[in-house]
């Protein structure tokens, strides 16, 4: 029996505090798709997070939707964790 090849796979929040209800899905995809979406965050210095289950409940979420309710509370660890990375990330470059 051959093994499933794993594919990478990719999805990428936004969230705009006083535009946005809840975070939406803005892009998503696996192989070559997976890596543009991370190599447009790298380029653009937004942190990356890596969590494969909470990857695969937003895998499902279609794009420009927002997040269900279910996802709040993970999607709230992850932007907290973003916006210390983001505070750390000025710190050494001031």
């Amino acid at each position: 029996m051959k093994k499933k090849e794993s594919r990478e796979k990719a999805v990428a929040l936004r969230y705009r505090e006083h535009e946005d209800r809840a975070p939406r899905v803005v892009a998503k995809g696996e192989g070559h798709v997976a890596q543009r979406i991370l190599e447009t965050a790298r380029q653009n210095n937004i942190p990356v997070y890596q969590d494969h289950d909470l990857l695969e409940l937003l895998a499902q979420v279609d794009i420009d939707r927002e997040i269900p309710s279910e996802l709040y509370t993970a999607v709230a660890e992850i932007l907290s964790w973003i916006y210390r990375a983001n505070s750390e990330m000025r710190a050494t470059h001031l």
